[in-house]
């Protein structure tokens, strides 16, 4: 999923933006990129081209798809296109706090998804995820060192959580975790299923530090399970402030608010 209007003024930018669009969506439309790009219909033909010769994409009727399909199902692919551009600015802002060799956690879901299509070429550390798309999309990047934790598949987040990730989790150290959550209010930050919590919770544990991205819908929806508070994060990224009193009870944990503005959408 592109970001309408968006214009990417080199052609190796336009080009890893339509490969890392196209791991969530799984086929673009010839119209689609040129509108979102900026571009004319001609140029977006000409970037294709180059990547399908590096066997980057598969080019089809009326469009583009990858090589080999991708692994994201429906629901996931629906809910990446879900405030995409939101997504993109919190991503392009979160990947600023990165070290070009540090080890990371990157959470399953799909604004964490959006961050791990942003990192940038000179990131050369380690990510640690239990995300089986992140796992796929960072087989296109073997400059970065990946670990994946096994266990339980869980179908909605597509990740493996429950005792074996947790146990795999536990063995490790990184510096930051990037983490992702269904809702946050005054009270705490919330899931979906009781299944996840125990592993986001053990991912949470081995940082040094944990970045929450959010963009501000989070604080406005509602989901069953409490992870944790709003102090067990050190900072939140998010593209807009938060109610007053979601801000103080932040401010009061010391957790560092970090506001995505929309002339984060750069390269």
């Amino acid at each position: 999923m592109l970001e309408d209007g968006l214009r990417y003024n080199s052609a190796p930018a336009r080009r890893q933006r339509i490969v890392s669009a196209l791991r969530t969506s799984g086929f673009l439309s010839v119209s689609e990129l040129a509108q979102a790009l900026s571009v004319s219909d001609m140029t977006v033909r000409r970037d294709l081209r180059i990547l399908a010769e590096q066997g980057e994409v598969r080019m089809v009727h009326g469009g583009v798809s990858l090589p080999h399909g991708t692994l994201q199902t429906p629901s996931f692919i629906a809910r990446a296109g879900e405030q995409a551009g939101r997504k993109r600015r919190i991503a392009l802002r979160a990947v600023e706090l990165l070290q070009p060799d540090e080890v990371i956690v990157v959470d399953a879901g799909t604004t964490t998804y959006e961050f791990a299509t942003s990192l940038p070429e000179t990131f050369g550390g380690a990510v640690v995820t239990h995300s089986v798309p992140l796992v796929s999309h960072l087989l296109h990047r073997p400059g970065i060192r990946v670990i994946g934790l096994g266990g339980e598949l869980h179908a909605l987040s597509q990740a493996f959580v429950g005792t074996m990730t947790v146990q795999a989790a536990r063995r490790l150290r990184v510096r930051t975790a990037f983490m992702g959550a269904a809702a946050i209010d005054s009270e705490g930050i919330y899931v979906h299923a009781d299944i996840e919590r125990e592993t986001k919770l053990a991912l949470m544990d081995i940082a040094d530090t944990v970045v929450l991205l959010a963009d501000h819908d989070k604080f406005q929806r509602l989901a069953p399970i409490r992870l944790c508070e709003l102090g067990r994060v050190d900072r939140l990224v998010t593209d807009a402030f938060p109610a007053p009193k979601v801000a103080e009870r932040l401010a009061s944990h010391g957790v560092e608010i970090i506001v995505a503005e929309a002339s984060s959408d750069r390269e």
